[in-house]
């Protein structure tokens, strides 16, 4: 299999497996990740160039901490003013669309990649990619998984601990194992912060 057939495989939603070229690539970007997840504290624009290398784009003011895994960087596009926490995974073999100001906890996975069910054709090394979309907005919780093929909809809240295994809604609070819908962000959420915490009683 050449990398163009690869390609062409993963974008048409069938199944594909490694290549020379593929390989390379990753081995090049996991060169830029050390580099990264090395980095002093203090060294933010050496970080953030890194960013610009590893990646496919990363808006203004997009901040993520150490440690980052990814396994090909180029397919990821990452909206301004989204902050990711330590910790996150990005099994990116393809799309991942985040979009602008989301808000990502520790030790989030984002995977793309999944293989067959039968042993004997997963023994074979063939794998299914489908892409990823976080919205606008959205706050992704502490160790969340969102699995192949999943869109999270604009300013969407997935609950820490989840595993995501169908699309969200926009403005939908969703949790568990698989995760689920809860409920709509609605005027409740404009009064209190936390449980029966409310805006108006800070001082």
């Amino acid at each position: 299999m050449t990398e163009q057939e690869r390609q062409y495989r993963i974008s048409s939603g069938y199944l594909w497996e490694d290549t020379d070229e593929y390989l390379a690539h990753q081995a090049k970007v996991k060169d830029l990740m050390y580099e990264f997840n090395m980095s002093r504290p203090s060294e933010t624009d050496k970080r953030r160039e890194l960013m610009k290398q590893m990646f496919g784009f990363v808006g203004e003011n997009v901040w993520i901490n150490q440690p980052l895994t990814l396994a090909v960087g180029a397919t990821v596009t990452i909206g301004e003013g989204t902050y990711i926490n330590s910790g996150l995974i990005l099994i990116d073999d393809y799309k991942v669309d985040i979009g602008k100001g989301c808000l990502f906890g520790t030790g989030v996975t984002l995977c793309t990649t999944g293989h067959p069910i039968d042993p004997e054709v997963r023994a074979k090394g063939g794998m299914y990619s489908f892409p990823i979309t976080i919205g606008d907005g959205a706050w992704i919780g502490a160790g969340a998984i969102i699995l192949p093929g999943i869109t999270i909809g604009k300013y969407a809240v997935i609950g820490a601990g989840s595993v995501v295994t169908k699309d969200v809604p926009d403005y939908t609070i969703a949790a568990g194992n698989p995760c689920r819908p809860i409920r709509k962000i609605d005027e409740h959420d404009k009064v209190y912060y936390w449980k029966n915490r409310r805006f108006d009683e800070q001082k």
